[in-house]
């Protein structure tokens, strides 16, 4: 049997080229989940139903759940990607 992988991953980010669509409140669609993954440096990801806060970095990824409000913020100097699922990711 076939490990588990996402359909999708958007290209790597940096502080500079993060689009703002993704620092701006956003949603992942019915039935996707996203895992955001710091490659180096820090990320603030913020969620806004409920809302909280959770710094992620290269060994903390970030979770959003199916149609879940967030946006994210870099903390300095950093790279990160998102990966996508059609189903819940292995590992949260």
């Amino acid at each position: 049997m076939s490990k588990p992988r996402p359909y999708r991953s958007t290209p790597v980010f940096d502080q500079d080229s993060l689009p703002a669509a993704l620092r701006a409140r956003h949603d992942t669609k019915a039935g996707v989940w996203g895992v955001i993954r710091v490659i180096e440096g820090e990320l603030r990801l913020t969620y806004l139903d409920p809302t909280s806060e959770v710094i992620l970095t290269p060994d903390r990824p970030g979770l959003i759940e199916p149609q879940q409000p967030h946006f994210v913020t870099p903390l300095g100097t950093m790279k990160m990607q998102v990966d996508f699922w059609d189903r819940p990711p292995p590992g949260f």
